[in-house]
């Protein structure tokens, strides 16, 4: 068990705490009240989901236990307002005994940067660079890609990862046919959404191996190798997706890649390769660094 030095509560301090928590389940109160006798810092997620759920809509609540939990967006998935998610935060603050600054929270979208950030604020590690966000209105515009072939919902990149999501609305013409009377998403779509997402990774991230602006309209799939499809997906599924950078020289870039649906495995590409170029008049005078291998 990992522990940080805590003073036990007060009947005082318990009461108020068992007031603050009162609408919470009864093991966000048990967590929490762990937490501040004991100083047991495994206790926290369970106060923090606790406490996301008390403000969640009666029918979200579920969402909140199913596998892969962590990767939902307390707004976005969760349907929580700017204003909700003060409370939220206060509430965190109260039953953790920690600060959060405004200007961390507006870095805190998923439940896994949450948690994480609390886990650092608690025991003193270095909190994470946050994410860059790029949200379901951004991706369009910065994507050569137009629906309805372009399968990234919305992105995040951190260091020489984007993150990402689409789900399966069922809707998808392709899914007529493939196959009759028995919609399955084709696994050569997922990879191509991996290429899509390796593709808002070289034109919105800040890879120090990008020596120029890379033109959106110059951007190729070259290859895709090791390839292992593990799971079949169908409509209302969640694509989680992952790519990473391998190595970036231009005029090619070298990615791994892959996707779960619920914490389980459905789709990894060993090496997802593109060809690109950039925006003429933007290149510096410094040669192309490849990332580390």
């Amino acid at each position: 068990m990992s522990s940080i030095p805590n003073n036990p509560l007060t009947p005082e301090q318990e009461e108020v705490l068992r007031d603050s928590l009162k609408r919470c389940s009864p093991e966000t109160l048990e967590a929490a009240i762990a937490f501040r006798n004991q100083g047991d810092i495994s206790k926290a997620p369970t106060v923090i989901i606790g406490i996301i759920e008390r403000f969640c809509e009666p029918d979200v609540r579920p969402r909140l236990k199913e596998p892969g939990a962590d990767d939902l967006r307390v707004m976005d998935d969760l349907g929580i307002d700017s204003l909700t998610m003060v409370d939220i935060v206060m509430m965190v603050e109260e039953s953790l005994e920690i600060t959060i600054d405004n200007e961390d929270l507006a870095g805190l979208r998923t439940i896994a940067e949450i948690k994480t950030f609390v886990a650092c604020k608690l025991t003193g590690e270095a909190i994470p660079e946050p994410a860059k966000n790029i949200d379901s209105m951004e991706i369009p515009d910065i994507m050569p890609h137009a629906d309805p072939f372009l399968f990234v919902q919305q992105a995040a990149i951190r260091g020489d990862e984007i993150t990402g999501s689409y789900k399966i609305s069922g809707e998808e013409a392709f899914l007529k046919g493939h196959f009759k009377d028995n919609p399955v998403f084709p696994a050569s779509i997922m990879l191509e959404a991996l290429g899509q997402l390796a593709v808002l990774y070289l034109l919105a991230s800040d890879d120090k191996s990008l020596a120029g602006k890379v033109d959106a309209s110059k951007i190729l799939f070259t290859a895709c190798d090791g390839v292992r499809c593990s799971r079949v997906c169908k409509p209302g599924d969640t694509l989680s997706m992952s790519v990473t950078a391998k190595k970036i020289r231009h005029p090619g870039a070298a990615f791994t890649g892959k996707i779960t649906v619920d914490s389980e495995k459905a789709v990894f590409a060993e090496e997802i390769s593109l060809k690109f170029d950039y925006v003429e008049g933007t290149v510096s005078a410094a040669p192309d660094a490849p990332t580390a291998e």
